[in-house]
Formats: C-alpha cells, sequence, structure tokens
C-alpha cells in the first residue's frame, strides 16, 4: 500500500488545474480532496477515482479494475482506476477527477440541506 513520493508529486502536477486540491496520508495510501471533498485515493503508486452509477460504466468500458485494498476480499465499487491515458493527459485528468469531486460533493450537498454534517448519519449540526 505504499505511496512513492514521485508517484505523488506526479498525480498532483497532473491535478494542479483542479481547484483546492490537497492529499492525506491514510492507511499506507493517500486521499485526495478538493475543498473538503474526498475524490479519490493512491494506493501502491495506482490512482483511482470516486464514482458513481454513470461515472463506474465509463471505467468498466476501459477496463480498468475497482479499488481492491484488501487481497481477498471484494473490492470497493465506489473508486475504479483511473486509464494511463487520462492520468498522463493533465486536462483530460483534470476533467475526470472534476466529475469525482461532482460524486463525492453529492452527500455533502444533500447532508448541508438537511442541517448535518456530511458522514454523521443523523445527527444534526450543533
Amino acid at each position: 500500500m505504499a505511496v512513492s513520493t514521485s508517484y505523488l508529486t506526479f498525480v498532483r502536477e497532473q491535478l494542479e488545474g483542479l481547484k483546492g486540491l490537497t492529499d492525506k496520508r491514510m492507511f499506507g495510501g493517500v486521499g485526495l480532496y478538493a475543498g473538503d471533498v474526498f475524490f479519490g485515493v493512491i494506493d501502491n503508486d495506482t490512482l483511482f477515482f470516486k464514482v458513481d452509477d454513470a461515472l463506474r460504466e465509463r471505467y468498466r468500458q476501459r477496463g480498468m479494475p475497482a479499488f481492491a485494498p484488501i487481497p481477498g476480499k471484494s473490492p470497493m465499487l465506489g473508486y475504479f482506476q483511473v486509464p494511463v491515458d487520462v492520468l498522463e493527459d493533465a486536462s483530460a485528468l483534470c476533467n475526470w477527477a472534476a466529475d469525482s469531486v461532482a460524486v463525492g460533493a453529492a452527500p455533502h450537498a444533500a447532508a448541508q440541506r438537511r442541517g448535518r454534517r456530511p458522514g454523521t448519519r443523523g445527527k444534526t449540526r450543533q
């Protein structure tokens, strides 16, 4: 689950056009954020973006696998590997990332409309 400094630097450079990009090391990988929206993960020097049903089909049509952080366990179908040709094209990568940010932002917007913090399931803001 290691992420090399050189790979992380490359991904960050490719995503320079994405507003509010930050990263955070976690569980041996790296989480990617646009502002407070979690939209991607890097694991074993491989980039995965968050998907919904529509985006998942885009990745499957390209033959990309789902994120499977634990060998022998079912993959996480909410994240799919970014195709190499997209990764190598900064403009395309930023567009794909923006789509994943929109997917990640949807629960935030819904929670805010209900007066809750994202991920709190029923707990209201204090």
